[in-house]
């Protein structure tokens, strides 16, 4: 992360006029002009509402930053201010680079032209030339998978397919300061997936991320930093873990101690005290649909569309997938239940000490766990060429419903160097059932059992 700031605001206030009767905007227009030429104090016909008020912060070069606050806190009118759509009543802000901004995606499609010409316009918008869209035209199109609608008129296209198109354009235009807001939350879980490898790959390069979302634990995983605001002021500043604390305190306390909270808030004088190492799970709980004696089964449209391949050296893996014990292929999994996560390594050179290797992570790309090694549990195993495996590492599912990624992996010996071999991210995905009547929460189930012991029933 570098020292350079990419984001300067400085006592940033927004004012907005607020109007309670239609004629009264025209009253204002004329009367205050009138009352002047004639000698009178000009008289306000609206009230004014602070969105902002006097926000300062700075955002370094590489750095990602969560902002979180309830509804009205003033989050997008902020961003808005960055990204340049709206004008701050009082204060300064400085940037420094390309913005990219996933706002209102779409909003500034104009519906009668094609997805190819609204492209080329947001791409313009975006800072990019014809040339710098052309090169990434192909790209954009794979990233929103709309087929042949790329040809036909926005006005026919669902609000999915419309959101999808304007994130690929923004999410391809090289941003070095990217703004998002609520948007990873669009489409079906393969297309999530492949917005936060995106977001991932784009962090990797050194840009600089603004980030809004009400999921504390989406600005937990993603975040360096997190900023609170509340009724368009900033809190508090600090590690998200803390900053999302203070904030599902502040969003969970009742109307009569609301005022106490953001008081101590504001004075960093609020203690927290949460599970999760200070966050709150905010996952939804599991639906009570499917018993805990379902099976599990295989979905052939759950395929990851995130996947990246990275070049082969000296062998190559192919068809990674999941099987129960019985040996059947399935990507709906039961929490509890043993499984064999499954792939093929064919070599083509002669390589030393090589081990094999897995890892699970969320949609977020929150590496959950993961393990390398050998069958026979040495340091590594040597190859002939033309050798052919068949890897199987067996693990037991304790994750909680939801959808997960695998990655595949071999390393080894090349040139002295330990390194990988050959490497899948995203190569195969699986989703864990909903259990009925489960007390489990968060992401991984740790079996927990519950021993309530009367006391004062004991003591008689």
């Amino acid at each position: 992360m570098s020292s350079e700031i990419a984001i300067r605001a400085n006592n940033i206030s927004k004012c907005y006029h607020v109007y309670h009767k239609p004629n009264e905007r025209l009253k204002q227009l004329i009367m205050p002009r009138l009352h002047r030429m004639v000698g009178r104090p000009a008289k306000h016909y609206f009230s004014e509402f602070w969105a902002l008020s006097d926000v300062s912060f700075e955002i370094r070069k590489g750095e990602t930053v969560g902002i979180v606050g309830r509804n009205g806190s003033g989050k997008s009118t902020l961003l808005q201010i960055i990204c340049g759509t709206l004008n701050p009543t009082s204060g300064s802000l400085s940037t420094r680079g390309r913005i990219a901004a996933l706002l209102e995606l779409g909003s500034g499609f104009n519906p009668e032209f094609t997805g190819r010409e609204n492209v080329y316009m947001n791409g313009a918008l975006l800072g990019m030339s014809a040339k710098e869209v052309d090169a990434r035209y192909e790209d954009i199109i794979a990233f929103a998978d709309i087929g042949d609608f790329v040809e036909q008129p926005v006005k026919t296209y669902s609000s999915g397919m419309v959101v999808r198109l304007a994130f690929a354009v923004a999410i391809n235009a090289d941003p070095e300061i990217l703004v998002v807001d609520e948007a990873l939350s669009v489409g079906d879980e393969l297309f999530q997936r492949k917005c936060f490898a995106r977001i991932e790959a784009i962090k990797k390069t050194g840009a600089t991320i603004l980030f809004v979302s009400h999921s504390g634990g989406t600005v937990v995983e993603l975040c360096d930093r997190a900023i609170l605001m509340d009724k368009g002021e900033k809190l508090a500043v600090g590690t998200p873990k803390h900053i999302v604390a203070l904030y599902q305190k502040l969003l969970y306390a009742s109307e009569d101690a609301r005022a106490e909270v953001r008081a101590a808030i504001k004075a960093g004088t609020l203690q927290t005290k949460t599970g999760r190492d200070g966050v709150k799970s905010d996952l939804p709980a599991p639906e009570k649909t499917v018993s805990s004696e379902s099976q599990a089964f295989l979905d052939p449209s759950l395929v990851p569309t995130s996947t990246v391949i990275y070049e082969p050296q000296g062998v190559e893996i192919s068809d990674p997938h999941v099987r129960t014990a019985a040996g059947n292929r399935v990507n709906n999994l039961v929490r509890g239940e043993v499984y064999q996560y499954c792939y093929q390594a064919a070599f083509s050179v002669a390589t030393e000490r090589v081990r094999f290797g897995m890892l699970i992570k969320t949609i977020t790309g929150v590496e959950l766990g993961g393990a390398s090694g050998t069958a026979a549990g040495q340091a590594g195993l040597d190859f002939a060429p033309e050798d052919l495996v068949e890897v199987r590492i067996e693990f037991r599912c304790v994750l909680n419903p939801g959808t997960y990624f695998f990655n595949a992996g071999i390393m080894g010996i090349v040139n002295g160097t330990d390194t990988y071999l050959h490497r899948i991210v995203d190569a195969a995905m699986f989703r864990v059932q909903p259990v009925q009547n489960s007390v489990a929460n968060g992401i991984v189930d740790f079996e927990p059992t519950f021993h309530l012991i009367n006391e004062q029933a004991s003591n008689e």
